[in-house]
């Protein structure tokens, strides 16, 4: 059976005609929901349940969570953590136990009432073969993460719903609950799922930390070679506050004797580390929180983790886990995907106004000089972005890319430096470093640089001429060795009259232009472009190859002036690929908008009024969803809302 992306209607029409017995067959449904309805079916759940039953409730719900007790307790602060990602868009974060029963639920008051009608609560059961098909359930029985999305639920009660979910494992690999992240299906997005998953390993990663912590009670000599292979600084302290267990990294970061153990901790302290003695001192619980901390080898900035050491219920310790602050950049520059991948190879042409931009950007990638790239959207600005950093001698470093027009005003600072600890509310305990602190010792990419607001302009500048960066809300300087590549589609000189942009940054960041040609330009690499990229394509989908395309499919490409470029091209062969069945591409295959959209000459039709029809065929597509018809335009969502305004859209 074909997968195909369904639409919810489309899902619907199918649901009921399996549902009500009128089709066994579901053309296009995802195989993994389909084999899961089948099952559903088998157990006999009724398609028309109205709530899930509740297995437990009141002193029997409180002592059967009693008994999962560690697994809760682990589980909270990390879903606590993920609800801050998603509190502002109604999802509840829901833990079950490993039969499908509810134990835990964060979130708004409103959904959480929602979730009443159909007992998604405490209490609730939620596994496959009563409940049918859910996230919960199901990701149970086939032991893998799932996003099951509105109508591809079996009970009609969930229809509403969008639920990523993933099986929790113990540390010998059984399943012993989920973690769910639920809301309404508008609201749905495939990155949620990964953040489940996310969240779940760092549960996973909790549970084998409290298993160690077990064994090492019961083996000293296991103990201190566990924690002594442990590249962070580890040091335990009991009830009363007594150094139980140290590890050589940590006796170093603190200055203090590694044999100290059994005398109380905090006195052993040098007395200006304030911020530590309050932490162990009132059993804080934190997660790399940044801190400094003052020893006879001076003083040096760390992140500290803490964790409660509990036994028979009762807290009796606590664990410090200390990390080196630049181990943890690198560690959240991989985490974060801050690098570049692509390199010279990866820009396709042999057009020679393309190839002198080529060759200029090689020249930049052997240079140190902030550099500046000026194309329209979609030519490969950020293509040519990461070749320049991989041809350079920051390659090893991290490449970190942030568009500048796609984070709303208020946030993009604290995008950019980062922000201290305090510094609003809802901010991380510790503060929480910015995109420049990531790009330490590699590139940082300023996409769509024209975007960035005034005064965010002179901090930039500032950061320029000083090297050094504040988070919002500290007044700590701190030092970035980082390479800067902006981009722009704008005029940034004309900008500059206008006084929407600064002309003292412009200046600083107009030291290496390189101004890369339009697809319109450079007509004669389409060829290349077009092998090169279906070949890609069908890798990515799994497609037969595509080794012939017809000859007026060439002439079509050709008198199209290609105003999306090489983006364009590739959305429009990405279509292509996914249609055609055949080993040539013919004028059938390509999509109508490319037919009826020919490239508008300019004595018949202004760019600008081609712009607007663009730009409304494109809403209608889209039925006026700005971020889809921004990104496929390829410009920023406030450039476009600009561009609705002018021409009264």
């Amino acid at each position: 059976m074909t997968e195909k992306n369904l639409t919810q209607d489309e899902i619907k029409q199918i649901w009921k005609r399996y549902v009500t017995g009128q089709t066994s067959e579901c053309p296009g449904l995802r195989k993994v929901i389909f084999e899961s309805w089948e099952r559903s079916k088998k157990n006999r759940v009724s398609f028309q349940l109205t709530h899930a039953p509740m297995v437990y409730e009141g002193e029997m719900l409180e002592k059967h969570k009693n008994t999962l007790r560690e697994f809760i307790d682990i589980s909270l602060p990390v879903m606590e953590n993920l609800y801050k990602f998603v509190a502002d868009a109604g999802f509840v974060i829901v833990l079950s136990d490993k039969d499908g029963c509810i134990l835990e639920v964060i979130g708004p008051e409103e959904a959480k009432e929602t979730g009443k009608i159909v007992n998604f609560v405490p209490g609730g059961q939620w596994s496959e073969d009563i409940a049918g098909t859910n996230s919960i359930g199901t990701a149970i029985v086939i032991d893998q993460p799932i996003q099951i999305r509105g109508r591809e639920h079996y009970c009609l009660m969930f229809h509403p719903w969008s639920c990523s979910a993933a099986p929790i494992h113990d540390p010998n690999n059984r399943i012993v609950g989920t973690l769910t992240i639920a809301g309404p299906i508008d609201k749905v997005h495939p990155h949620t799922l990964g953040m489940v998953v996310t969240a779940v390993r760092a549960i996973e990663t909790q549970m084998r930390l409290q298993e160690a912590l077990r064994t090492l009670e019961s083996n000293n000599n296991y103990k201190t070679a566990v924690m002594e292979s442990i590249s962070e600084g580890i040091l335990a302290i009991d009830s009363q506050g007594k150094i139980t267990h140290m590890n050589n990294i940590m006796a170093r970061y603190l200055g203090i004797d590694p044999h100290e153990t059994g005398k109380v901790f905090v006195e052993l302290l040098d007395p200006k580390n304030k911020d530590v003695y309050d932490i162990v001192h009132n059993r804080h619980i934190v997660t790399d929180y940044e801190i400094d901390i003052h020893s006879r080898h001076g003083r040096s900035t760390y992140l500290l983790t803490t964790r409660p050491i509990h036994g028979d219920g009762v807290s009796e310790g606590l664990v410090l886990v200390v990390s080196e602050l630049k181990r943890a950049q690198r560690l959240a520059q991989r985490m974060s995907g801050a690098e570049g991948t692509l390199t010279f190879s990866n820009l396709i042409g042999k057009n020679p106004k393309f190839l002198e931009t080529v060759d200029l950007a090689r020249k930049a990638a052997g240079s140190i000089s902030t550099v500046l790239l000026l194309g329209e959207s979609g030519t490969g600005k950020e293509v040519f972005a990461q070749a320049i950093h991989n041809g350079s001698l920051r390659k090893r470093g991290p490449f970190v890319a942030i568009n500048c027009g796609g984070i709303p005003r208020e946030l993009i600072a604290s995008e950019l430096f980062g922000y201290a600890d305090g510094a609003f509310t809802g901010a991380k305990r510790g503060g929480k470093m910015g995109k420049f602190e990531l790009a330490q010792g590699g590139t940082i990419f300023l996409d769509e640089i024209a975007e960035m607001p005034l005064d965010l302009q002179a901090t930039l500048l500032r950061v320029l001429e000083t090297k050094t960066i504040t988070r919002v809300g500290g007044n700590k300087e701190i030092p970035v060795d980082v390479r800067i590549i902006a981009a722009t589609n704008k005029d940034l000189n004309e900008m500059v009259s206008q006084g929407k942009f600064r002309h003292d940054l412009f200046y600083r960041l107009n030291v290496f232009t390189i101004k890369i040609p339009p697809l319109r330009e450079r007509k004669d690499d389409i060829p290349l472009l077009v092998f090169h990229l279906i070949e890609n394509l069908c890798v990515k989908l799994k497609k037969e190859p595509i080794v012939k395309v017809d000859k007026q499919v060439w002439e079509a490409f050709d008198n199209y002036d290609w105003p999306g470029n090489v983006r364009e091209l590739q959305n429009v062969l990405e279509r292509v690929v996914n249609v055609c069945n055949d080993v040539v591409l013919t004028m059938e295959h390509l999509p109508q908008e490319l037919l009826s959209r020919k490239s508008p000459p300019s004595f018949d039709l202004p760019v600008q009024s081609y712009e607007k029809e663009l730009i409304r065929s494109l809403l209608e597509k889209h039925n006026r969803n700005i971020t889809r018809v921004a990104r496929e335009l390829g410009i920023a969502r406030t450039t476009l809302y600009s561009k609705i305004a002018k021409y009264g859209l």
